[in-house]
């Protein structure tokens, strides 16, 4: 089990845009579907796992790019202090007061296998995602593989 970092920062107009961020649906349309309909559907297969905006369900980061990943790690501990890092480094864009210090519930949430998922609104309406996902095999999608190749350091990579 290893532990993959998201960030990503943007208007929140476009992070407000769920159809780019909902993966398409497992069963495609039947062939007596509308030819209108069997196309949206390939458009959302071939689009969603390329589109960098944080997906609704955390579990599909790991089909999206693996330049995506910011950060690898084997230990929950190092995951848990990117996040810190992250919020630590991003305090003065926060539109309201910055979270209490996490570290120990994240590192908690990861070392049982579960995914951190923390957002927050920025100044100027822009919007923050951080995710930390949870990795072979991740608990709430089990079969969606690893993006990275070969596996992860102990210490993670740098971002």
């Amino acid at each position: 089990m290893h532990h993959h970092a998201y960030l990503w920062t943007g208007p929140k107009s476009r992070f407000d845009h769920e159809a780019l961020r909902r993966p398409p649906h497992p069963d495609p349309p039947p062939p007596t579907a509308r030819p209108e309909v069997r196309q949206r559907h390939r458009e959302v297969a071939a689009g969603f796992p390329l589109c960098d905006l944080p997906p609704l369900e955390p579990a599909y980061w790991l089909v999206k790019p693996a330049s995506l990943v910011r950060g690898t790690w084997t230990e929950a501990a190092p995951a848990a202090d990117w996040l810190t890092e992250q919020l630590r480094l991003h305090a003065p864009r926060f539109a309201r007061e910055p979270p209490r210090d996490l570290t120990p519930s994240v590192t908690r949430r990861l070392a049982s296998g579960g995914d951190v998922c923390l957002g927050f609104y920025l100044e100027h309406p822009s919007f923050l995602s951080l995710a930390l996902i949870t990795c072979s095999p991740n608990r709430a999608a089990p079969r969606l593989g690893c993006p990275l190749t070969p596996p992860p350091t102990p210490h993670g990579r740098p971002a």
